[in-house]
């Protein structure tokens, strides 16, 4: 049974949503989430600015001759740039007046031709008639209260805190479709700890606000890596969402340049055609049915089989591994239908992908672990090294017990969560200590073992415990209904015609 937390003290992050987000009023959240973040990003580069601008001024080592207004000062120092009339300071003088709209986008405006790699990207619509001048007053009036770029706060990495509990928030408010752009930073922090990412390339094709990107970097930094040693690729269809991705990365010193955006996505029109990298990180949409795939037929993607048009799961499956270096290795959310389809080619297509020994890991995921659906999910875990210990072998992982409530809809993985799942796959993948199988837990099986169970990939089939819930196909039973139904309608018509008919046969004496 999940363990539930007790109530604490509401944190800092929590307490400035909840008083931002009582201005909304009429503001859909999807939009208001630009307003918001657009001023968070504002401040906090603002603050970054004005500690350096400060050191400057002050002639501290080793500022002594710099001059505060020259940029490449900033620029070496992964500062933005900050203009006199784009400052937070000068903005909160301006915070009660009719023009504030305009002030904001100014701002906006003027940071971006100062810093050419967010340029486009930064929200210009403060000055629009339906965000009252007032509210956006407030708005900023509250973010003033932080101090985000400040030395104390960067040594907390609070600005990255508060942005990522809002990405969150907002996703919640906005439901399914915030899903598009975040992913639970407990499900990205597994996805990290079992793939370890230290130096080479790292692909996100349906990358979303960058979060996976984010959480590469800061792995590579708590294990006393360089930054630079990773260099990040992504794609996203969704303008708005590729906008705060780039703003997500910039505000972290993490070259956005190339993270692309259009509007086609990876199937039609893939942004880095001719890339291998070293790792993939992903949480492509489930079960999309319009990808495009009737126009792909013959794509050169699809080497263990043609993924059905009607669903996209095994089209993101083969497109990672195409673009797996040969060492590769990526790590995917997925729905758990994929681990037992049978439709249209999928099975065959799994049974190629097993043959060939590319799927390392299944890791069964508990419920409420993401904010967008309610759909069962899991994580497939690709390799493409044709020399590890374990190639012709799949590690099989049931992680349903674990995690706690946040609330009655929210789970998480705590740290001890994720040390369970990721150093079970260390221990298993690299023979770092002794490995055992435990049963309800984790199994090794091998590409026979699989055969047997008919290529299903549930966990639950190979540890011992009841999966039901695994073999629960939404797409297949929905199908199967749809058929059922039809087939009674048609009884049901053809029983109504006889009956009709025997009425008309009675003669009345």
């Amino acid at each position: 049974m999940a363990k539930t937390k007790p109530q604490e003290n509401k944190p800092l992050e929590q307490m400035l949503f909840l008083t931002a987000d009582k201005l909304r009023k009429n503001i859909d959240a999807a939009e208001y989430k630009s307003y918001v973040l657009g001023l968070l990003f504002l401040k906090y580069v603002s603050d970054a600015f004005d500690v350096l601008h400060q050191k400057i001024l002050n002639k501290e080592a080793p500022y002594e001759y710099d001059d505060p207004e020259d940029k490449l000062v900033y620029s070496a120092e992964y500062v933005f740039f900050v203009p006199p009339n784009a400052r937070w300071s000068y903005l909160v003088t301006r915070a009660k007046l009719p023009t504030i709209g305009e002030d904001v986008d100014t701002a906006m405006d003027l940071i971006e031709k100062e810093n050419p790699k967010i340029r486009g990207v930064l929200f210009k619509q403060f000055a629009q008639s339906k965000l009252d001048k007032v509210t956006l007053g407030e708005l900023i009036d509250v973010i003033n209260n932080m101090n985000l770029g400040d030395e104390a706060a960067q040594r907390k990495d609070l600005f990255g805190v508060v942005y990522e509990y809002f990405l969150g928030q907002f996703a919640l408010a906005e439901g399914r479709k915030g899903g598009q752009f975040y992913t639970p930073r407990s499900v990205v922090s597994l996805l990290i700890a079992m793939l370890e990412p230290t130096k080479g390339k790292v692909y996100d094709p349906c990358c979303g606000s960058g979060g996976m990107f984010v959480m590469s970097e800061k792995f590579v930094q708590q294990h006393q890596g360089r930054i630079d040693d990773i260099t990040i690729y992504g794609q996203e269809s969704n303008q708005t969402t590729w906008k705060l991705a780039v703003m997500n990365l910039a505000i972290r010193g993490i070259d956005p340049e190339q993270v692309k955006w259009n509007s086609e996505g990876s199937f039609l029109k893939d942004a880095h055609p001719d890339l291998k990298a070293d790792y993939i990180i992903a949480n492509p949409p489930f079960n999309v049915s319009d990808w495009s795939g009737e126009l792909l037929k013959g794509d050169g993607r699809w080497k263990y089989g043609v993924p059905p048009a009607g669903n996209a799961n095994y089209a993101w499956l083969q497109h990672f591994l195409y673009h797996l270096a040969p060492k590769g290795k990526a790590g995917i959310v997925l729905s758990k239908g994929a681990l037992t389809t049978k439709q249209n080619g999928e099975y065959e297509i799994r049974k190629s992908m097993i043959e060939a020994g590319v799927i390392d890991c299944i890791v069964n995921l508990p419920t409420k672990l993401f904010l967008n659906t309610q759909i069962p999910a899991c994580l497939w875990f690709l390799n493409r090294d044709e020399n590890r210990l374990r190639k012709g072998e799949v590690l099989f992982i049931d992680a349903r017990n674990l995690g706690h409530l946040v609330n009655r809809r929210t789970r998480e993985f705590d740290q001890t969560d994720l040390n369970t799942i990721s150093e079970t796959y260390h221990h298993w993948l690299n023979s770092r200590d002794a490995y055992d199988d435990i049963a309800g837990f984790c199994k090794s099986s091998t590409v026979a073992d699989i055969e047997a169970m008919d290529y299903v990939l549930t966990p639950g089939r190979y540890i011992g415990l009841p999966d039901d819930e695994d073999d629960f196909n939404f797409t297949e039973r929905f199908t199967t209904l749809q058929t059922e139904l039809e087939q009674q309608m048609l009884d049901e018509g053809f029983l109504n015609e006889r009956i009709k008919n025997n009425l008309k046969s009675l003669v009345y004496v």
